[in-house]
């Protein structure tokens, strides 16, 4: 059993994996999420900061969720993330659609197949059947 306090509010808890909060709170920072989605939604142009004060969350938070590519804003300069390849504003994720093309093709690079080795044939072979002698 791994048991760790929470990042939050300090509660001992039973960890499983991801982020260091007992359940009570991770139902909190979804229905936090839940109403930033509603908010971003009902108000296309809305900043981090717009948001942020509006549903009373930390801006860290708001920009791990567009990391997360879990919030989209309407407009890149307006959600404030950008490319951590090349530094172009971007809506969600990590990555411009440009970086996150390299990569995966510099992946898909790395990942080929080894090919089969190729079997020669010797120059005594030849294609007669061969027997072998039962003495």
């Amino acid at each position: 059993m791994n048991a760790r306090n929470c990042k939050m509010c300090g509660r001992l808890f039973n960890y499983v994996a991801g982020p260091p909060y007992c359940p009570a709170c991770k139902d909190d920072i979804e229905k936090k999420f839940q109403e930033a989605k509603e908010f971003i939604r009902n108000t296309p142009h809305a900043t981090v900061a717009m948001v942020s004060e509006e549903i009373k969350v930390p801006e860290k938070q708001i920009k791990q969720w567009i990391k997360e590519e879990r919030l989209v804003f309407a407009d890149a300069t307006v959600a404030g993330i950008v490319c951590e390849n090349c530094g172009t504003p971007i809506v969600t994720g990590r990555f411009c659609a440009k970086c996150k093309a390299e990569v995966m093709n510099d992946l898909n690079g790395a990942m080929r197949k080894p090919e089969a080795p190729k079997v020669e044939k010797k120059a005594k072979d030849s294609p007669r059947m061969r027997f072998l002698d039962n003495r």
